[in-house]
């Protein structure tokens, strides 16, 4: 503004009056004002860019200089299209409905309105296994709360008693080419039935085929949620890169170390997604996947980028990429929203039994298999080392799918010490003061979490992301150590590492605690994360504008 056309015209308190009012205002209808700065000659205010113009002279240029009721309507009726509302979608596996449902927590709490969608089956899990009431809602107290979640839930192409697991490669081409019908008449249902308001994002797991395809024919903005670390997506971005080297599938033949993916600085061959090493059942599909989230819109992942800052960079390149993680409940309570698949017990009254930070957890997640041998060489190891444990064994987590798992006699010779588990609330787990140690298959939520509540890390990476994850927590940011040296477990080293993570002058105890603060900080109001966060919305409000 002129400051002497402000002093001309007596305007001068009026401007100023204005600036103040513009620095109290916060609301997603008014333009944003920044910072103000003055030189010789203007008063300047740093404001958010509405591209529409200026609305003063829009006005003046109206009949009688004002709008009529109708054409200020019209415009209140745009402007409501601007509260997102967005239809989030998982992989219906655990490890992905667990991050989701947190995003669609974070996102309501911002103003979105969500339509979150699970299948027939997951529903019927999480109700069975969490006694649901409320219509059987997982949302129910969230909704109390007064944030507007609406939940959904459809067919996956597969009746209910279609064991998904023992047929994975029927069940991936089922997701392929079947779910994505369900999904499509899903929307364009919702469409049609013109919910307030309007749907105008679809939130996809990037582990889905068919999202670009989906938002492309409703005009919605197209955005993946990556639920694994940056690493891990920047690798499958340049598998190109890979096959050229010879790197690709030659787990057993290469030694030399890989330089060449942007943002990654050097990663052995035997570090790579197992899709990347071996013929997997499962990689054409992971691979579809992959190419379909080149085309989103944006992408958010579940990582912190002072973490990750070289992989997050080099996917910047390629497409828009925020790193919005660790995305779960900062405080973990009863009250916490519980998509737990199977059902799990209250063991707190056993951990306060427990002296502090001598109790080493092990789970190995809600998917990776284990065979028979490699239980019995665990379970001699723990009881060479003698330390005190919970350890969770799921009934399916041989790879024969025997259930007799356990050697004979471990439970009775371990009474005292140890107590062995069908499934528990990891979060509750991790975060009391007991335990000190977290055997674990290197899941990513694993990692996170771990993270959090502080608890160093011995790292048994089975399958998937799991393998490069090993590499970023031990050798990377070395807050873990392996169980074992390469695939094969040995008893009395699983016996010898497990008194390394246990004890209290290890290097990755007194690492994990500048991990948390790294955690912590991101997720603070001026953190990476939070200002992530905010810039995607900003972002994606512009381009639903544009798509309108």
């Amino acid at each position: 503004m002129d400051k002497g056309m402000l002093a001309g015209r007596k305007k001068v308190m009026r401007a100023q009056t204005e600036r103040e009012i513009l620095g109290l205002l916060d609301h997603p209808f008014l333009p944003t004002l920044y910072s103000h700065f003055e030189t010789e000659k203007f008063s300047c205010l740093l404001m958010e860019c509405c591209s529409g113009g200026d609305l003063h002279l829009l006005r003046q240029r109206q009949l009688g200089k004002h709008f009529t009721e109708q054409a200020a309507r019209t415009k209140m009726e745009r402007k409501k299209h601007l509260q997102p509302h967005a239809v989030l979608i998982p992989l219906p596996l655990q490890g992905h409905i667990n991050p989701f449902t947190h995003l669609a927590v974070k996102l309501a709490s911002k103003g979105f309105t969500i339509t979150f969608v699970g299948t027939e089956l997951t529903h019927k899990q999480i109700a069975t296994a969490q006694s649901l009431k409320d219509d059987n809602n997982p949302f129910s107290h969230a909704q109390k709360s007064g944030l507007d979640i609406r939940y959904a839930k459809i067919s996956d192409g597969f009746p209910l008693s279609f064991d998904r697991r023992a047929n994975a490669s029927q069940f991936m081409e089922g997701l392929t080419h079947v779910f994505q019908a369900h999904v499509d008449d899903f929307i364009e249902n919702l469409v049609l039935s013109k919910p307030n308001p309007p749907i105008s994002c679809l939130i996809a797991d990037s582990f889905h085929v068919w999202a670009s395809t989906i938002a492309k024919k409703y005009n919605l903005v197209n955005v993946s949620f990556w639920t694994e670390p940056a690493t891990v997506l920047t690798v499958f971005y340049h598998m190109d890169l890979l096959k050229s080297n010879g790197h690709f599938g030659c787990h057993d033949k290469c030694e030399d170390t890989i330089r060449y993916i942007p943002g990654v600085q050097a990663i052995k061959p035997e570090d790579l997604p197992s899709y990347c090493q071996d013929a997997d059942p499962s990689a054409r599909y992971v691979f579809k996947c992959i190419e379909d989230a080149q085309s989103a819109d944006f992408v958010i992942g579940n990582t912190v980028h002072e973490l990750e800052s070289s992989a997050i960079s080099a996917l910047q390149e390629q497409q828009p990429f925020y790193a919005i993680g660790p995305v779960f409940p900062t405080s973990f309570s009863k009250r916490t929203i519980s998509t737990s698949l199977l059902p799990a017990s209250d063991y707190t009254n056993w951990l306060n039994s427990k002296q502090d930070g001598k109790l080493l957890y092990i789970s190995f997640g809600s998917l990776a298999n284990l065979s028979k041998q490699d239980i019995l060489e665990i379970a001699q190891g723990i009881l060479t080392s003698k330390v005190s444990f919970i350890w969770v064994i799921r009934h399916n987590i041989l790879v024969s799918g025997e259930r007799n798992i356990l050697p004979l006699g471990f439970e009775e010779e371990t009474a005292d010490r140890g107590l062995v588990v069908p499934w528990c609330s990891q979060l509750a787990v991790l975060s009391h003061p007991a335990v000190g140690g977290f055997l674990t298959h290197c899941g990513w939520n694993s990692i996170l979490e771990s993270m959090w509540c502080k608890v160093p890390m011995l790292c048994l990476p089975v399958l998937a992301d799991q393998l490069t994850n090993r590499k970023l927590v031990v050798d990377d940011w070395k807050i873990g150590v392996n169980l074992c040296t390469g695939r094969l477990i040995r008893r009395e080293v699983v016996a010898e590492n497990i008194g390394k993570i246990m004890s209290k002058s290890d290097e990755s105890r007194k690492n994990i605690e500048k991990t948390k603060m790294i955690l912590q900080n991101a997720l603070s109001n001026e953190g990476s994360s939070e200002k992530n966060l905010n810039q995607f919305i900003e972002d994606m409000k512009n381009k639903i504008l544009q798509n309108n």
